[in-house]
Parts: C-alpha cells; structure tokens; sequence
C-alpha cells in the first residue's frame, strides 16, 4: 500500500508568519509517517510548508500514484489550531486533485473535525477525529483489506449514502514513550535551518514532551488530544535531542507542549538527564503562571537551559480572567515574572483583548500590566471563538457571517463587544510599536554604560524613534473610539 503523506499548512499563505520566517517541521504529521513505516507501508513525505501553491502536490501525485493521500496536519502547532480559511482552501485544492489521481483521501486536522462535513462534501472519504496515531494504523489496515465495515473503527467520519457518519470516539494514548519517534529523516531540514539563520542567525527546532491539557480556559479548543495530560519520560526526550543535535546542529528548541512540565518532579527529572547527557541547549517553553511557582520549577528550568517561558497572561484585569475560566490571579503573574527574571529566563505574555464583558478599565490594567511588568516579549491577539468551546457556544449566533480568520494578523473581532473589531486593530498596533519602543530605550541606556548588547538590540536601538512615531499615531486613532492611554 503506497501512501502519499503531507499536510496543509503553507507558510506562505500566512503573511505574518512568512515574514517572520520562523518555520517549525510539521511535527505531527512526522509521527504519522513513522507510524505507517512501522506497519511496512510504502510512505512518501511531500512537505508543502514552503510551497507556492497547492498544485505543488500534483507532481508528487503523478511521480508516486499513490493509493491513499493522508494530510494530516501539525496538531501541536497553535496556528493550525486556528483553522484559518487560507489552510482550508489549500486543503480543499490538494483533495480535488488526489481525488483526480483516483486515490482514497483521509484528512487529519483541527479544522477538519470542526467542519467534517464541508471536508468530506469537497472529496475526502475520512476524517480522523482526535489522536490519530491508532485511528489511522486500523483505518488503513481496512482500506488494504478491502473491508467496508468502516464503522468498527472509533475516531472516524466518513460518508454513507450521503449522510456523515461518526463513529465513537477513541481514547487517548497514554503511554506516550510508545510512539516511535517522528520520521525526521524524511524531511529536508535545510529548508529550514537556511530560513532561521538568513532572518535570526540561529535555527531552532521543535520537539514535544506531552499530549493534551487538563485546564479548563473556556476559550481553548483541544480538538485533537483533548483533555487528558499524558507524559513522555524525560530521559527519552533528552534522547531524541541529543541524536538531533548530531542529526541537525540545532541552536535552539521550541518545545510546543500546550503547557509544559505539569506533571509533578518532572522538570527536575528533565534538568537532571539534560546535565547527565552533558547537552547544552537554549529552549522555549509554553506554561502556566501558577505552575511556575511550583517545586523551584523556575530554578530547575533555569538548570535546564530555559530560555524563554510563553505565559498565557491574557488580561492584566481578575475580572477577565475569573470570565476565562483561566485559574490563575495577577498576582501569580507578578511573581512568576520576578522570579523567571531573577534565574535568567525572559518571561513572554501572550495577551488577548476583545473578550466578552472587556470593557475600558479592562484594557488599560492591561496596559498597566505590561508596562509595570516589562515582559521580554508580547504576542497580542483578539478573542477568537472556536468550536467546541463555552466561549464558542456563547457567540455563536453572531457567527453567520464570519466564523474564522483567513490569516494569523487578521485580528478580526468576529462578535460584538465594547468596541468594534478596527478600535482593536489599533490597539494591537499602539501596543506593539509602544513595546517596540520600549525595548529601543533599553538598547539605548545599556549602550550610553557601554553594555554589549546583541544584533536584535541593536536593531532594537536604530528603529526605536520609528516605533516612537507609529505609537503616536496610533494613539491618535485610538481617541476616535474615545479612548485614551
């Protein structure tokens, strides 16, 4: 059975991502290559994260003739989580022309199990819902053994007589350190590292620790490993990065964990076989403020290379945060900045506006926030509802219009709310360049005491006045909201 894989994540089609230039390898669509190679199928990887177009797979499909095309996408990557209708087009694009090539087609995304019926109306036959590992082993077992019975395999969507059938849904894999590694020898990793070191002068890659996450913020869609937090064993991630240090000669690792080390003595476990390997690295990590306070987890982070920790702030006011569901207070944010700042670690707030309820006062303790806690850096977003989620089913019926974004920087508030979606456009910008500036200050003073300081702090130096301008500006266009900061 010769099986064509790849996925629908074009970094092009993403104006903001391409610009930033910080590609990460499809890591869960490499899990899904190994796994059929495991079961002695012919698989072929075409990688379409640098492609032009979505015709790109045609002459991958006329070389191969391949009888099954599986595009399973990156699960642990935050933006294919965002189902942004650029993707989905790609993706319809690639299924009209496997269908073409009379291949049986099976789509594995977020996006595909939120809108499994528009998927399978534009050709797909099945739709893997969930961890997709087992699924697809016994799926593609049924497909070579010509058995129609489809409906004996759990985690499936699929067409009957023109109505979608679901079959039950499948249980998580708990025993993480039994998957085979991602097959990352079938990737070109140039493309990559040559992308990396042209826009930053390091490459990074990614790799993950866990599967899924067990807090409830009423925002958060877990369309794929769901609510149950399961664990790889810390001397076997080391492992893995110790052979692709020898394999790649990366700088840096992004671990995409949706929350890294919850589970208790892990980190430490993790810190100790990184110090027994001898293995020198810089990561970033995604976590919970309040999980940072726990266990000197800041401290055994900081053994451990840490260079960057992503926390989900989101709002600098209790009220929205208490509305979110998030489960943590200001003040763990405060303390968790301090103390990452005092071993070293950058801490980095993601921020999120436009929640419903948000109102003035919301926004500037936000601002304050920002201001008062100088973070490393900041990415800024706007509420964004999607399926599966409280937040989603309490505004979906203003959805009909509009229900997702068509690239990353869209930042379109698709609800109503305080202020209309162009007031948070600006506030995005006004932050952004009010940040920027900031930061160009701080290069500033340390060259003025004769600092070193870096290339970006440089840089950071030379276009601060630039930054200084655009935040004016935009705080101009702010006050025809009646806003001011």
């Amino acid at each position: 059975m010769k099986i064509l894989v790849t996925h629908s994540y074009f970094l092009r089609f993403d104006a903001k991502q391409w610009k930033q230039q910080q590609p990460y390898a499809p890591l869960a669509t490499l899990y899904a290559v190994s796994v059929l190679e495991n079961l002695n199928h012919d698989v072929v990887f075409t990688d379409m994260m640098f492609a032009k177009s979505a015709d790109e797979i045609i002459p991958h499909l006329q070389k191969h003739k391949p009888d099954i095309v599986l595009i399973y996408d990156d699960g642990f990557n935050y933006l294919t989580k965002m189902c942004l209708t650029n993707m989905r087009e790609a993706c319809f694009s690639m299924i009209n022309s496997s269908k073409q090539s009379q291949c049986k087609v099976i789509v594995s995304s977020s996006d595909s199990t939120d809108h499994s019926d528009e998927y399978l109306k534009h050709g797909a036959d099945f739709i893997v819902v969930g961890e997709g590992e087992t699924t697809l082993k016994l799926l593609v077992e049924k497909i070579e053994n010509n058995d129609l019975d489809y409906t004996e395999v759990a985690g499936l969507r699929f067409l009957n007589d023109g109505k979608m059938v679901t079959t039950p849904p499948r249980d998580v894999i708990r025993e993480l350190d039994s998957i085979p590694l991602p097959a990352w020898d079938k990737i070109d990793m140039q493309s990559y590292k040559h992308a990396w070191q042209k826009k930053w002068g390091y490459f990074s890659i990614n790799i993950t620790t866990t599967r899924g996450c067990p807090f409830k913020c009423n925002w958060c869609a877990k369309p794929i490993y769901g609510n149950r937090y399961n664990v790889r064993s810390a001397a076997l991630v080391v492992d893995e990065l110790v052979m692709l240090k020898k394999k790649l000669n990366y700088n840096h690792v992004w671990f995409c964990d949706d929350i890294f080390g919850l589970k208790p003595g892990w980190i430490k476990q993790f810190a100790e076989a990184i110090k027994s390997r001898n293995l020198k690295i810089k990561f970033k990590i995604q976590c919970r403020a309040d999980l940072l306070l726990e266990e000197n987890n800041i401290q055994w982070l900081a053994q451990a290379g840490c260079d960057e920790v992503w926390m989900g702030a989101e709002s600098g006011s209790q009220k929205i945060l208490d509305a979110m569901d998030k489960g943590t207070k200001i003040e763990q944010i405060e303390l968790a900045t301090a103390l990452l700042k005092k071993h070293g670690i950058k801490p980095c707030f993601f921020l999120q506006f436009g929640y419903p309820g948000e109102i003035k006062e919301d926004i500037l303790m936000t601002l304050n926030m920002v201001n008062k806690l100088q973070p490393f850096d900041i990415g800024v977003s706007v509420s964004y509802p999607l399926p599966g989620t409280k937040f989603y089913e309490t505004v979906k019926s203003q959805l009909s219009q509009k229900s997702n974004w068509s690239d990353s920087d869209e930042l379109a508030l698709m609800f109503k709310n305080t202020y209309p979606s162009s007031f948070y456009k600006e506030l995005h910008r006004y932050l952004h360049r009010k940040f920027r500036g900031r930061q160009g200050v701080s290069a500033w003073q340390k060259i003025a005491s004769f600092k070193r300081i870096n290339l970006g702090q440089l840089k950071s130096a030379v276009v601060m006045p630039y930054h200084f301008v655009q935040q004016f500006y935009h705080q101009i266009q702010l006050q025809k909201f009646d806003f001011k900061v």
